[in-house]
């Protein structure tokens, strides 16, 4: 089959790669229909994240499911399904809790030795605990099958944000951080019933987005003016909740900066070029709360489903540039330069 390896900085290919099979009775094998590029892959495209010559990447699919290990009995041959992030086996401790993402037997697709989402096929580890199964009629409908893709993590990780920063009903919301992420944590936001959301971003095209997903507000400064602009919106305060989906220093310090004294900042932004660290004496100062991490998207699907399926959440515009899977390198240089928000894989 064809799949995406990386072998350097800004080295993308689409080669020949053995096809998967059922290795273990708790297994499927998944025909990829839709995946797409996540901004967290780019740090492996600029050499940022370590990756061997020739591993797999992608972490974001939907498919069919094409064959079972003899111990499955959630899925069968034929389901339409969507995959979060990370594998689980949905058993252990941590599956019992919610937090997938620390299941004892879990891993990241893409992992050495494991398919990645951009390709033909992917084998499932613990099929059972890891795969959903969505509406077959889905399949034949484009845009839902857009909106559904973003269940495997963009929606999900959105809404880990909003949760971590308390936004809910009547809620004064924070947004720093105009990818993807950050625009479903602004429809998240709006989702729990937030009654002001802020929106921080310089892209014209990604704050209408934001807009149309919830947003009152946009602050389109940086830094200390970004800072100003928001207290300026919010009697001098802050907001009580603030979404942090960027994981530099300079996004994490507007963040704090922003959070109105006894609020909580959610953070979902992967942490790089962070090495000083958090300010802990200004945090303890104000009762800043800081929760989030590594968003158990498993355990948000059910939830989140049933609000894509009847149209209530629409997460599909954060896609805006399609290629089919040859198209992979082009689409990583698209986001890379900022020409592209999120790219869609499609296979034909």
């Amino acid at each position: 089959m064809r799949a995406t390896t990386i072998h350097a900085p800004f080295d993308m290919r689409v080669e020949d790669v053995p096809e998967p099979m059922v290795q273990l009775p708790t297994d499927a094998v998944v025909r990829v229909l839709r995946a797409c590029i996540c901004g967290s892959d780019l740090w492996a495209y600029r050499g940022e994240s370590a990756r061997q010559p020739g591993q797999r990447i992608g972490h974001e699919f939907l498919g069919i499911v094409e064959e079972t290990g003899s111990e499955v009995s959630g899925v069968r041959t034929g389901d339409l399904v969507v995959a979060p992030f990370m594998w689980s086996d949905g058993v252990c401790d941590y599956c019992r809790e919610g937090l997938t993402t620390s299941c004892v037997h879990g891993g990241f697709w893409g992992a050495v030795g494991y398919d990645g989402g951009q390709g033909e096929a992917v084998r499932v580890p613990f099929a059972d605990g890891t795969l959903v199964r969505l509406p077959k009629e889905a399949a034949s409908d484009e845009h839902l099958l857009s909106a559904l893709l973003t269940l495997s993590d963009v929606m999900g990780t959105g809404h880990h944000a909003a949760l971590g920063a308390g936004a809910g009903k009547g809620a004064t919301v924070a947004v720093v951080g105009d990818g993807a992420v950050g625009l479903c944590a602004v429809l998240a936001a709006k989702r729990l019933g937030a009654e002001r959301i802020i929106a921080l971003g310089r892209h014209r095209t990604r704050t209408d987005i934001a807009r149309a997903f919830g947003a009152t507000d946009v602050v389109a400064e940086r830094g200390e003016a970004a800072v100003e602009a928001v207290r300026e919106l919010t009697r001098g305060q802050g907001a009580h909740a603030v979404v942090e989906a960027v994981g530099t220093e300079q996004s994490m310090r507007t963040a704090v900066d922003i959070t109105r004294d006894g609020g909580a900042i959610g953070f979902v932004g992967v942490p790089h070029g962070s090495g000083t660290g958090l300010d802990l004496g200004v945090m303890f100062d104000r009762n800043i709360a800081l929760r989030g991490g590594v968003a158990p998207v498993r355990a948000y699907i059910p939830e989140l489903l049933p609000d894509i399926l009847d149209g209530t959440i629409d997460p599909s515009p954060v896609f805006d540039l399609t290629v089919g899977l040859e198209g992979v390198p082009d689409g990583y240089k698209a986001m890379d330069e900022r020409t592209a928000l999120k790219v869609l894989i499609v296979n034909s």
